[in-house]
């Protein structure tokens, strides 16, 4: 029988990776957090903040970084 987490490769410490499947993010970054920082010209902090006041929706999220970069 084939379990969910028998096809993710050898890493190093994945031994201590939470059983839910779910991959702890670098210094528990919030995933939401990184795709911003990594998808507009927005700093992790700026994200951050923008996330607080708009919530999670990334296409919302994206829209709006793409205002505040034209605006600045």
């Amino acid at each position: 029988m084939t379990r969910a987490n028998d096809n993710i490769p050898n890493r190093p410490d994945a031994a201590h990776a939470p059983a839910t499947g779910n991959l702890p993010t670098k210094g528990g970054d919030d995933p939401d957090v990184r795709f911003l920082a990594e998808n507009t010209d927005l700093s992790p902090k700026q994200a951050r903040e923008l996330i607080r006041e708009h919530g999670h929706d990334r296409d919302k999220l994206l829209e709006i970084a793409r205002t505040m970069k034209a605006e600045s």
